[in-house]
């Protein structure tokens, strides 16, 4: 009878963590729940003033704010949201047309993204005539351009590869959106050859990323920039892509150590490795979409990487404002071989760095 007993509850409990497993990701406290901290972040660009680069364009960090409203609110069906977005984006057509960005620089032509997922949302064709050439520029070589981006495109790299891990985001994201648009292997694939040489070049044993060769620090968000960037890379690339297995490989090598960095809180820090060093929203954010998706998409073991991203999606949430700022973002941060450079790094409150992977978790977790 006590032998029975036991394997009962040995059964009963097993069930209870398979449920609670299964329902990390769905399951949530008032306040916590996507579809309405989305909403919250979504509605807040509205109001946001244009976050330029350089004072004259869009800048990367309003693109994929834009556009990750853009995708809350095609998931969410939220006609009102996305008309307002559409509204605003076709002030760029016009009396804002001067802040369209050039296509000259890996910063810039990210910008094809926006375009092109509101071509992949509404079937428009002026939005996939807008954002394909910022795809397609990307391996097109200047004629202004200098040595080393030439012997790059001679290895069928995009000429603007420059090893930053920031990259691994701009690129894929453009690429990745024109293969969506317009189911040309060409972009998806080339895109997949770039992320190998990334990785080969930048991630260490432990999993984690240089922020470039001569800069040996595992900075939080541009480690962010390269798990979301394999995140996104992953979610479009088909299985029979030669590099995939390499990719994922990189992918899951990063979760793990990433699961082993993450503090109590639930939260990563500016330095990753660094124990004294400042939790910073931005990369915690990326890190918990790269999780949440991963978990979701079956790359990663549910039984142990699902509370670790429940656990980060429960500790971001806090940082939003009574307004929908998001606190404790990193500025733009460039590379230096200087581990204090990051340590003083100055910390925003709104700033687009950190708005924009909090609306990526957010549709993560509602996607079904």
């Amino acid at each position: 009878m006590r032998k029975k007993i036991f394997i009962l509850l040995i059964t009963l409990t097993t069930c209870q963590f398979l449920y609670a497993q299964s329902n990390s990701l769905k399951d949530f406290p008032k306040g916590f729940g996507p579809k309405e901290v989305g909403k919250r972040l979504a509605y807040r660009f509205l109001d946001r003033k244009h976050m330029l680069h350089n004072g004259k364009w869009i800048s990367y960090p309003e693109t994929f704010n834009w556009s990750g409203a853009l995708k809350y609110a095609a998931l969410t069906r939220d006609k009102k949201l996305l008309s307002q977005l559409e509204a605003r984006f076709e002030k760029l057509t016009s009396q804002e047309k001067e802040l369209l960005p050039i296509m000259n620089h890996v910063d810039l032509n990210m910008f094809g993204s926006l375009p092109l997922e509101l071509y992949l949302i509404t079937k428009d064709k002026q939005y996939f005539e807008m954002g394909m050439p910022y795809a397609d520029t990307q391996w097109v070589v200047p004629q202004n351009a200098n040595a080393k981006q030439k012997e790059w495109n001679d290895q069928g790299y995009s000429w603007q590869t420059r090893l930053w891990i920031d990259d691994m985001y701009m690129i894929t994201i453009v690429q990745a959106q024109a293969f969506k648009a317009t189911g040309d292997r060409k972009y998806i694939d080339r895109a997949a050859k770039e992320m190998v040489l990334y990785l080969d070049e930048l991630q260490r044993p432990n999993g984690l990323f240089y922020h470039a060769p001569d800069v040996p620090y595992y900075w939080g968000r541009g480690n962010g920039w390269m798990a979301a960037g394999m995140t996104e890379l992953l979610r479009v690339l088909p299985q029979d892509n030669k590099d995939r297995r390499r990719i994922l490989e990189g992918y899951q090598t990063m979760m793990k150590s990433l699961k082993a960095y993450q503090k109590p809180s639930g939260m990563w820090n500016q330095l990753i490795d660094e124990p004294d060093c400042w939790a910073e929203t931005s990369g915690s954010a990326m890190f918990t979409y790269a999780l949440i998706t991963g978990v979701k998409r079956g790359w990663l073991n549910k039984e142990e990487y699902a509370s670790t991203a429940r656990k980060g999606w429960l500790a971001l949430v806090p940082y939003i404002n009574e307004k929908g700022d998001v606190a404790e973002v990193c500025v733009g941060t460039n590379k230096k071989n200087d581990k204090q450079y990051y340590y003083d790094r100055p910390r925003n409150t709104g700033d687009s760095h950190g708005q924009s992977p909090y609306l990526w978790c957010t549709y993560a977790l509602l996607e079904k």
